[in-house]
């Protein structure tokens, strides 16, 4: 599906110049001569390389469908981690890289999506929300404010992350997997 250079979103996956592109930031800007155009942020899915791209208007560009696949992380096998595909029982390995930030949050079984070019793997999602333990958190210090105030915390799998005062080590929480950053108490 041909889109035009404008429309061009964050998360959206290009091909461009004979590469698979996925947007990470964009910025409109409008110079005073001269048309407006879009300041694109792209990383290739295939080698990993990012780019900066102008795009006007009249520019245009193919927007890829990815197809989606559930498969389960069963383990990890030096820096390679291997999947299963629940309905075929089909086992798929794949660098540990290609999570990327998101590496640390991987638990054994969890269900991941897997994102295919081609029948090729160059993406795989975590849910954007896990349940993970504090095992460390700094002392609460006299006299901050409860409302504003955050203190940094460790998680289960080694992540320091901020939590608000009231959160003490071996409390469960719910934590945002891309942001790394708190949501709340895990019921």
């Amino acid at each position: 599906m041909k889109i035009s250079g404008v429309d061009i979103r964050p998360g959206n996956i290009i091909e461009y110049e004979g590469g698979i592109w996925k947007v990470a930031k964009i910025q409109h800007t409008q110079p005073g001569k001269g048309g407006a155009y879009m300041q694109v942020e792209m990383k290739n899915l295939i080698d990993g390389r990012k780019t900066n791209v102008r795009f006007r208007s009249a520019d245009t560009v193919e927007k890829v469908r990815l197809e989606t696949q559930e498969y389960q992380f069963l383990y990890e096998d030096g820096e390679m981690l291997v999947f299963m595909d629940g309905d075929t029982f089909e086992q798929i390995t794949l660098p540990s890289d290609l999570l990327g930030d998101a590496r640390p949050f991987l638990q054994d079984g969890m269900q991941v999506q897997l994102e295919l070019w081609e029948e090729r793997p160059i993406s795989v999602q975590l849910p954007s929300q896990i349940e993970a333990e504090i095992v460390e958190a700094d002392a609460v210090v006299k006299g901050q404010t409860a409302s504003s105030s955050y203190k940094p915390a460790v998680l289960d799998n080694g992540v320091r992350i901020m939590v608000p005062p009231h959160i003490e080590s071996g409390t469960r929480i719910v934590v945002d997997v891309y942001e790394q950053a708190y949501v709340g108490k895990a019921s």
